[in-house]
């Protein structure tokens, strides 16, 4: 009933599809999973709004030289009108975008940067949950061997140490005015026994302030640097590493200040895809797929 078998880009349908026509002055770029947790990189425009329009490419794997190579097929004038590319900290689609997009300005998405800072708080939590976990099993042996009876400490919200920890998760990604009454009591009783977690939820609730912040390039630059010497002070190893990969990335990621552009539009498009597959129990024909999401969003 379809076109099918009549389709022009069928013989390479599973390989590469592009639409030239759909190049636009702002584009994203994105990695997302079929079936089996093979990977496929989505070129699409944000004017489309993930509708018909979107795909500006699709292509079999990330490896920035088969990506690139299949995006110099689209005519180099028409590359040459993309004016932004958002995508995340990967360097093979900075690679991509720099060799593909030559007019291009990269910027970084806020939410990556904004991941990284989260990861290295709760990668401090879960150290300090095992540290309290060790603690409280030495204490249990030790009060074995002397054959008295084990009791834990509880704080006055009924959490243990162990509990406090394990369930301070989600708090320490909101921002304080959030918090409910009960995360605020965890919050005070947490931050009163571990200040480093405290020093640890400042620093990137600091992150997200520059970006909510209404920053010219410019002055994002010098809030970003302020931002920098805070995190040299707390002097641990994840922090440090993370502070260096932003400097790395600076320009492209203080280039969300020009225009506030986001990969968002491009999760959105990811979301779209996950569900489409789920709502097929999966992907048998990937090449059928692939015709139907060209005819939806292509």
């Amino acid at each position: 009933m379809s076109d099918f078998q009549t389709w022009e880009q069928q013989a390479h349908a599973e390989q590469w599809l592009l639409f030239p026509e759909n190049i636009g002055k702002r584009l994203s770029i994105d990695e997302t999973a079929f079936s089996d947790g093979e990977l496929y990189t989505f070129l699409t425009n944000k004017d489309g709004h993930c509708g018909k329009g979107s795909i500006v490419a699709i292509v079999q794997g990330t490896d920035s030289k088969s990506v690139i190579e299949v995006l110099r097929k689209l005519p180099e004038k028409q590359r040459n009108m993309v004016e932004e590319i958002t995508l995340d900290m990967a360097n093979s689609m900075e690679k991509i975008v720099r060799k593909s997009f030559k007019k291009a300005k990269l910027v970084i998405d806020r939410f990556h940067v904004q991941q990284l800072i989260n990861d290295a708080t709760q990668e401090l939590r879960i150290s300090l949950r095992w540290d309290a976990m060790d603690g409280e099993n030495i204490l249990r042996k030790m009060a074995k061997r002397a054959h008295t009876s084990f009791i834990v400490k509880v704080f006055e919200n009924g959490d243990t140490r162990k509990q406090l920890l394990a369930r301070s998760r989600f708090l320490l990604f909101k921002s304080g005015e959030k918090w409910t009454q009960s995360q605020r009591l965890r919050a005070k009783i947490l931050f009163e026994n571990y200040p480093q977690l405290q020093q640890a939820y400042s620093i990137s609730h600091s992150l997200r302030m520059i970006y909510s912040k209404n920053f010219t390039k410019e002055s994002g630059k010098q809030a970003l640097r302020n931002w920098h010497e805070k995190v040299k002070e707390m002097n641990l190893n994840s922090f440090d590493t993370v502070a260096r990969t932003v400097q790395a990335n600076e320009d492209e990621i203080l280039n969300y200040f020009i225009n506030r552009s986001t990969n968002a539009s491009a999760e959105s498009f990811n979301a779209k895809i996950k569900f489409f597959r789920a709502s097929l129990r999966g992907v048998q024909d990937k090449k059928f797929f692939l015709y139907r999401l060209a005819k939806l969003y292509g």
